[in-house]
């Protein structure tokens, strides 16, 4: 479970179980995505969109938070975020903005760094909770302080959509929870026991769902809207809100638990799941705009499944490798003229065991 150092070359060795976890999550997210047009059609597409949905991006977040554990505003790691992060979000929110203005024909459609479209909140939300990670470590009880937060926040409709603060500050506990996590408590979800019960809570999740499906407004899922602004009051807003939170958690466990611990053929790709993120948005949208949703074929139980397998495929190919090497100029891009410090790295940069995991998305 533990990642390791490797001894002389300072090399850490990758634990499969994580880059597994990764690359399952953003498969999922590409699937859910593909699965929207065919609200209107299915009862049964809209029932698998609100489960996926309730536990895919709080269990990335996890994971990004796990593996932002003892960041500091050290000159190697800040490097890092702008590089890993604060970059790739000014690049691909002017690309995304570009290729709306061309490919759904809204050429004054505005480029504005301060609402990221679609995708893009995530980035920009991972460099805020990043930077935020030091005030979470002196923190005495970091988790329920970020939930106080988060629940404020989802019954204040002041908190606008400007940096898509909702969504940061209601996912945020997601990220804290993850910085508390240690080895020892993915151990625990990965139990044959715990693997047991987790098949009866996944169904039951999905029973739900079919039967919420036609009832509940799927908005609650994206944590953007205050309760207000969904029709109910600010109580039964933190009511919903705490509820959401607690079901996220616990199917984002039992999706833990029953992650591969060991090396599949898409343990590699779990390294590059930024660029499948960053990069599917763009069939996504374009998929809409470009009428491939239109055909009456598509919208039959084997057309869904077709358009899944697609997605999935999709992603999966742009998490490789060769994509990785063409497009890391924009995504990884090494911004070493940025800076005026090249000191070394200090010792809390080093690699060290369960921390030298490098998280990208």
């Amino acid at each position: 479970m533990r990642e390791t150092a490797g001894r002389g070359a300072g090399v850490a060795m990758r634990d499969p179980y994580f880059d597994n976890a990764k690359y399952l999550a953003i498969a999922l997210v590409a699937a859910a995505h593909s699965w929207e047009p065919f609200w209107d059609d299915s009862r049964a597409a809209t029932a698998l969109y609100l489960f996926v949905y309730a536990f895919h991006m709080p269990a990335f977040i996890m994971i990004s938070g796990y593996f932002s554990r003892g960041f500091t505003l050290t000159p190697h790691r800040v490097k890092r975020l702008v590089a890993g992060v604060a970059v790739p979000y000014v690049v691909f929110q002017t690309a995304y903005v570009l290729f709306r203005r061309w490919a759904h024909d809204e050429p004054d459609y505005p480029l504005n760094y301060f609402e990221p479209w679609f995708v893009m909140w995530f980035l920009l939300a991972l460099c805020v909770w990043r930077l935020l990670t030091p005030v979470w470590e002196r923190l005495r009880w970091p988790v329920t302080v970020s939930v106080v937060i988060a629940v404020i926040a989802s019954v204040s409709p002041s908190v606008g959509n400007d940096l898509e603060l909702q969504r940061v500050l209601r996912f945020m506990p997601f990220f804290v929870i993850g910085l508390k996590l240690r080895g020892e408590h993915f151990a625990l979800v990965r139990r044959r026991s715990a693997r047991l019960w987790a098949l009866p809570v996944l169904l039951g999740a999905v029973a739900f769902a079919y039967w919420a499906a036609p009832r509940m407004n799927h908005q609650w899922l994206f944590l953007r809207d205050p309760a207000q602004d969904l029709g109910v009051s600010a109580p039964a807003g933190v009511v919903m809100s705490l509820a959401m939170a607690a079901c996220s958690l616990v199917l984002s466990a039992c999706f833990l638990a029953w992650v591969p611990g060991r090396r599949l053929w898409c343990t590699a790709l779990g390294t590059g799941t930024l660029y499948g993120f960053l990069l599917h948005g763009f069939l996504v949208k374009g998929s809409r705009w470009w009428g491939w949703y239109r055909p009456d074929r598509v919208h039959t139980p084997l057309g869904m499944v077709a358009v899944t397998v697609l997605a999935v495929a999709v992603v999966t190919v742009l998490c490789t490798p060769a994509v990785r090497r063409a497009l890391r100029f924009v995504v990884e891009p090494r911004m070493d003229w940025l800076f005026r410090d090249r000191a070394p790295r200090s010792r809390a940069d080093r690699p060290a065991s369960g921390r030298a995991e490098r998280l990208r998305s």
